[in-house]
Formats: structure tokens, sequence, C-alpha cells
């Protein structure tokens, strides 16, 4: 459950070469409240967020414990946070106009501070002119300023918990000075970036394949035992831990447990993240196959591991058959 309790809405005019901070707080009437609420509940949790922690000097952080020791008015630090967004981004390339909300607000009851930064967009509205005989003229008009629609997805956001001060993000990246930088954590936030639960699953995937293929062994199988675990091992808190997926792929051979740890370690997923059971669930209840003749399968992970539903083997002269069993009738969609 989602509960707005205070907000603000700055715009980060790159254009016009300032940022318009709001002097008093957002009015939470149905439409702001339903755009807000809509919104964090998409963001908040995302399977897409990195976490971290605020480094020690972090010039945010002391921003924020000002504002939660009640040194700062919530307006003021919110005006403090955009000005040093706003700053930031000007020495950036190919920037677009932004909007800025903070919220104070709870999620599942817990306190959080929100950060969203919507790209503004574009697009065509109606206008209603009456010209002075009084008849009406309806025209076409290009609007610069909209905001994401409900449906549409936030690009960046953050979100700290005011209690563990940990953060949640989604960041990208902006070239300043010839060089990439995550704008939002490296230098507003100054905080670490741990990977994303899809980032982790993602890699897991990508190394299996690696180690798979070097060993010359089936990647299709091993892909399988990829997903088998994610449906059937991951523990009810949704803890996921990379080095326990290889463990569990490669149970019978430890060089390929061995070389999976070490290529998961070069990269960086090495520890645990927290994933959304269910959302990993709903994602791997099928495999996708396609094969080098252009046919595609879709077959339900219940099914993929049992031979009377589907076999596959290799034949003498090194090509793979796929055999279909039990089936009672093909539907052609």
């Amino acid at each position: 459950m989602v509960i707005i309790e205070k907000a603000i809405l700055h715009i980060l005019d790159f254009s016009g070469g300032e940022a318009v901070l709001s002097g008093k707080e957002l009015a939470l009437e149905a439409n702001a409240r339903e755009f807000l609420v809509r919104h964090v509940e998409k963001t908040a949790g995302s399977q897409d967020a990195k976490t971290g922690k605020f480094y020690e000097n972090s010039e945010f952080s002391s921003l924020l414990e000002a504002y939660l020791n009640e040194e700062a008015s919530f307006v003021d630090f919110s005006q403090a946070a955009a000005r040093m967004m706003f700053q930031l981004l000007s020495h950036c390339e190919n920037l677009e106009c932004a909007d800025l909300f903070i919220c104070q607000l709870r999620v599942d009851d817990a306190p959080e501070l929100a950060i969203l930064k919507c790209t503004s967009n574009q697009g065509y509205i109606h206008q209603v002119n009456v010209a002075e005989d009084g008849a009406v003229e309806i025209e076409v008009m290009n609007s610069y300023g909209l905001l994401p629609g409900l449906n549409q997805r936030i690009e960046e956001f953050a979100y700290i918990n005011l209690v563990s001060k940990e953060v949640s993000l989604k960041a990208k990246k902006y070239m300043m000075d010839g060089s990439s930088v995550f704008v939002l954590p490296e230098l507003l936030l100054e905080c670490a970036q741990a990977p994303s639960p899809k980032e982790t699953i993602r890699e897991i995937n990508k190394v299996v394949q690696k180690v798979t293929e070097a060993y010359c062994q089936d990647q299709v199988e091993a892909a399988a035992a990829v997903k088998s675990y994610l449906t059937e091992k991951l523990p009810p808190d949704g803890e996921l831990d990379p080095q326990k997926v290889g463990e569990a792929v490669f149970s019978d051979n430890p060089s390929m447990q061995a070389d999976y740890k070490q290529e998961l370690e070069n990269a960086g997923f090495h520890e645990p993240v927290r994933v959304d059971k269910e959302a990993v669930l709903k994602k791997m209840r099928r495999h996708k196959l396609s094969t080098d003749t252009g046919i595609e399968l879709t077959i339900p992970t219940e099914f993929f591991e049992n031979t009377e539903f589907v076999e596959f083997y290799r034949d003498e002269d090194g090509f793979m058959s796929i055999t279909l069993k039990n089936i009672q009738n093909i539907i052609n969609k």
C-alpha cells in the first residue's frame, strides 16, 4: 500500500538554463495523488532497481539528515536537492527538460523518500479557439512538458528508506566531459550500487552459457537447469545466491563450478540479491527455444525435463532432435 504524505514538483529547464523551483508543496488532490501512487506502485520494488548505501561523506545524506532532524523544511530540502541535480546535469550532453518529484511517503508502512525524475515528453493536444465572429475553431497543437502517462514507466528514480537509509534506485548514464556517468547515484546521492535482481539473473544465465560452451556441454540443458533452480529452489524470502545456482547446475563437475564462481566474481555478481519470487516464477513458467532452422517452441517449465512429454537427443551426426509426446490435439494459432 502506498501513502503519499508530502510531495513537491520542480522543473529542470535545461533549454531555459535554470531550475524552476516550487516554493510550496504539491496539493495532493485526486489527480496528483493518483499520478504519484500509480507511478510509485510501478517503480518501488522494481526488479530493475539497484540497491546501495550512502558513502560517509555524502552531501545529500547530510541534507537528508538535516531535514529529518527538523533543521530544514521539506520545501527547503527539496529545493536544495533539485538545485544540486540541475547543476550536475548541466555539465552533461544532450539534455532534455525534466520534471523532478520529491516525495515523502510510506510503502507497505515503511517510511521512504522518493525522487522521481520524469523526462518532459512532447505530444499533440487539441485547442479550442473562438473567433471574433463567435465561430469555434479547433486546432491540433504540439505540446511540450507532458508528464509520463499512467501506463508509462519513469526512467530514473530513487527510494531511500528513512530508517535504514538503504537506497533502491534506477538510473541512466549521461556523457559528462567525455565520460559516461550515473549522475543520480554517483554524483547526487553519492551512494554505492549493487547489481539489480534482473541484472543478476541475466549474468547468471550468461556465465552458465559461457562455462557450458567452454566444456562442450549441452547449453539447452544447462539453461533449463537454471530455470528449474529459480522456480523450485529459490528460498521463500526470495534471496538468490548466484554461487548456489552454479553449484546446483554443475553439481557433477567441480571444475565447471570453479570456473563459474570465478567468472561471477570477475563480473562483480557474487553477492546474494533479493528477488521478487512471484515475478520470477511468472517469467520462468515457459522455456522459449529458437532453432537455427527458424522453428520456435514454447514449452511449459513443468514439461521441459519430463521425457513423457518432451525429449531432446543428439544424433550420431551431431544434429539435435526434439520429440514432443502424448499430444492429443494441435491448434493452429
